[in-house]
């Protein structure tokens, strides 16, 4: 999986590690939204970012979900095929 670094470049993802984390708040699952490089929290409507591959799962450091990303179908967890 790729999230844009701070330079721009794509960087990876463990996917392991991707399955083994889930959200601070809810202790529930999170999905891995590959276009903005976040972890998606949908029942604590949060989006945790990830930087330079490392997931970033402080709340203070989430990005509110918007109405339109809560009611778009749910991002894969896996990248593209």
């Amino acid at each position: 999986m790729a999230a844009d670094g701070r330079d721009g470049k794509k960087i990876n993802v463990d996917p392991k590690l991707l399955e083994l984390l889930a959200c601070p708040l809810t202790k529930g699952p999170l999905a891995w939204d590959p276009e903005r490089g976040e972890l998606v929290s949908r029942v604590a409507k949060l989006a945790y970012p990830v930087r330079d591959g490392i997931p970033i799962m402080l709340p203070s450091e989430a990005r509110t979900l918007s109405a339109e990303d809560v009611l778009a179908p749910p991002p894969r967890l896996s990248g593209p095929s």
